[in-house]
């Protein structure tokens, strides 16, 4: 008997696994405090996440220069090792309703799953660990190590980590920039209607279905992979 072909699910995480707007807001505002440069609108932020952080601050400001670029980025940093170190009073970024028990599901059913995030890999670490999901990712791209989104160079590493082929690889995510992503990567694009970009953008950019909350999610998953 042939065995069941590898298929690989890769997430996003702010928007898509975790609701983390509220946090990602204070400590990009903090950052830009520390700087004594003007703060953001914050939707303009919410509009950027997925993106890495030195994107992410250029395109909120279009004229800033590097050492400005790289003080945001370690001012944004130093808020979120802050954050850690009040271990007692933080509260995680919640996940989604179902997320955790759908990708236990999904784990148990043979499917490997992934994280492509525009989130450092210690950020990553961090809300995995915070959620007890650490043990059921099989690979985990960061925005430390590829070029941002839409590039598709983290799903292509996801790829090649785990063996698996381009017809059976799923890209989950809330931003056009994870179907930009899942498009140029030549994967299927699934969008999630409970994040951060609009269910119009989504489709625009690519996504080829829309679901509604993660147990719609896992019965396509199930129907399509």
């Amino acid at each position: 008997m042939a065995a069941a072909p590898l298929r690989l699910i890769v997430f996003d995480c702010d928007g898509t696994l975790v609701d983390s707007q509220r946090g990602i807001i204070a400590k990009m505002t903090a950052a830009f405090d520390g700087l004594g440069l003007p703060r953001p609108d914050p939707a303009a932020i919410t509009a950027l996440i997925g993106l890495s952080l030195e994107d992410t601050f250029a395109r909120l400001l279009p004229n800033i220069g590097r050492d400005e670029i790289d003080g945001l980025i370690a001012g944004y940093r130093q808020q979120f090792a802050a954050q850690r170190q009040a271990a007692g009073q933080a509260t995680p970024d919640p996940l989604y309703p179902d997320a955790g028990q759908v990708l236990h599901e999904l784990d148990g059913a043979g499917y490997l799953l992934g994280v492509a995030t525009g989130k450092s890999r210690q950020g990553l670490d961090s809300v995995l660990g915070d959620h007890n999901l650490g043990d059921i990712f099989v690979t985990r791209q960061t925005g430390d190590g590829h070029p941002g989104k839409p590039h598709p160079a983290m799903l292509l590493q996801a790829m090649a980590e785990t063996g698996v082929e381009a017809d059976d690889t799923m890209m989950i995510g809330d931003t056009t920039y994870d179907m930009a992503m899942a498009v140029n990567a030549g994967v299927r694009a699934v969008g999630v209607a409970w994040g951060y970009h609009a269910n119009d953008d989504l489709r625009a950019a690519g996504a080829q279905v829309l679901v509604q909350d993660f147990r719609e999610l896992a019965a396509y998953v199930r129907e399509q992979l």
